[in-house]
C-alpha cells in the first residue's frame, strides 16, 4: 500500500513538473539603457527616467526574467553612471532574475584584458548560462566576436565554453536553447557585408556554423538602437531597440517574449504603449 501511495505520489510530481514546462511563460528583452549617451556624457536624467519606467514595467508585468543586451553604460568605467545603472536595476523586483550584458561602451570597442578585467569586477561575468522554465539561456560577451585582436585567448576561451555548454544543454534534454549577445551576428541575413553594427562574416559564420549545429533558433541583439529582424533557416536574428536614445522611428522601448508551446513570439513596445498585461 505504501508503495503504490508513493509511486502515486512521485507520478504527480513528474505530471506536476512537465505541466509546469508546458505552461506559458514571457520574458522581457531590454537594451542599451546607456546612461550618459544622451548628454554625451554630461549626465543622464533621460536614460534614469527611462529605465525606472523599464524596471517598473518588469515589476509590474512579472516576467520570468528581464535580460538587458549591453551598453549598460556609455563610456565604459564612468562611475557614476555604473552606480546609476545598478541603483535602478536593483529595483527590479527580486524575484525576478536579471541577466546583464556586455557591450562595447561597457569594454570598450576594442576590449582588453583590463577592460574586462573592470567589466567582471563591476557587473559579473561577461558570458555565462542559466535555465529557465524548459530553456536555457546563453550570454555571450558579442566584444570578443566583434574585436577579439587584443583579448584573442579570452575569445578562443568563451567559443570553447559555447560548444561545451550548448552540447550540455542538449544532452540533458533542454528543449530551447537561446543567445543573447550586444551586437548582432547579422541584421537581415547571414550573407550581408561587415558593418559596424554586426559582427565580421568569417566569425559569424563560425558562429552560425556552431548554433546550427545544436539546434539553437532564437539570438537576440541590441546595440543597433533601433530593431532589424533576419533569419538564417531555422535560426531567427531580432535586434531589438534601445531603452535609452534611440536611432530609429520605433523610439525607445522593451521587447517582451512569450513561449507557448515551443513557439516564440516577440513584440517590441515603445514606451507610450505598454501592455496592461501579457497573456
Amino acid at each position: 500500500m505504501m508503495t503504490r501511495v508513493f509511486k502515486n505520489a512521485v507520478l504527480i510530481a513528474v505530471l506536476s513538473a512537465a505541466a509546469a514546462h508546458a505552461q506559458a511563460y514571457f520574458f522581457m528583452q531590454m537594451s542599451d539603457p546607456q546612461f550618459g549617451m544622451y548628454t554625451d556624457n554630461a549626465g543622464f536624467v533621460q536614460e534614469t527616467i527611462n529605465f525606472e519606467f523599464a524596471i517598473a514595467t518588469a515589476n509590474r508585468l512579472k516576467p520570468a526574467f528581464v535580460v538587458i543586451t549591453g551598453d549598460l553604460v556609455n563610456q565604459s568605467g564612468n562611475r557614476a553612471q555604473i552606480a546609476e545603472f545598478k541603483r535602478i536595476a536593483a529595483k527590479l523586483d527580486h524575484s525576478i532574475p536579471l541577466y546583464a550584458v556586455p557591450g562595447n561602451h561597457d569594454v570598450g570597442n576594442e576590449p582588453t584584458p583590463e577592460s574586462l578585467a573592470a567589466y567582471r569586477e563591476q557587473f559579473g561575468r561577461d558570458y555565462y548560462s542559466f535555465r529557465s522554465h524548459d530553456m536555457a539561456g546563453f550570454v555571450l560577451n558579442g566584444n570578443l566576436l566583434k574585436a577579439p585582436g587584443k583579448v584573442a585567448e579570452e575569445a578562443e576561451r568563451q567559443e570553447k565554453w559555447l560548444a561545451s555548454e550548448l552540447a550540455k544543454a542538449r544532452d540533458e534534454g533542454v528543449k530551447r536553447l537561446v543567445v543573447f549577445l550586444h551586437q548582432s551576428l547579422f541584421l537581415e541575413n547571414p550573407g550581408e557585408p561587415d558593418k559596424y553594427f554586426n559582427i565580421p562574416a568569417e566569425t559569424r559564420g563560425r558562429y552560425l556554423e556552431l548554433l546550427h549545429k545544436y539546434g539553437v533558433e532564437h539570438v537576440y541583439a541590441g546595440h543597433y538602437h533601433r530593431n532589424a529582424y533576419g533569419r538564417d533557416g531555422a535560426l531567427e536574428m531580432i535586434t531589438t531597440g534601445p531603452v535609452g536614445k534611440p536611432m530609429g522611428p520605433e523610439g525607445s522601448g522593451i521587447r517582451i517574449v512569450t513561449v507557448k508551446d515551443g513557439v516564440f513570439e516577440s513584440k517590441y513596445y515603445g514606451f507610450g504603449f505598454m501592455p496592461a498585461s501579457v497573456n
